[in-house]
């Protein structure tokens, strides 16, 4: 990079993504109907963007697809049973 130059960035707060382990678990991901629904956009490779107020429906797919999703953060309250 040259020194001085200033790159544009936007800062989002309050968003969700899915960060998996590599790029074919987010391909398996996406191509499930029902989570490629809920998602705005694949930021890299292994981060997908998730639309605003689908985070408790795509962790309940998650789980029913099997995986063990960690939530950074909070879900909505009453959104999934609360279990710690």
């Amino acid at each position: 990079m040259t020194p001085g130059v200033r790159i544009p960035v936007k800062l989002h707060r309050r968003v969700c993504l899915v960060l998996t382990e590599d790029a074919v678990l987010a391909q398996e991901l996406l191509s499930r109907r029902r989570l490629a629904d809920q998602v705005l956009g694949r930021l890299t490779e292994r981060v997908l963007l998730i639309r605003p107020g689908r985070v408790a429906a795509v962790v309940e797919e998650l789980q029913a697809m099997g995986h063990t999703p960690r939530v950074v953060g909070s879900l909505p309250t009453g959104s999934l049973d609360e279990t710690p």
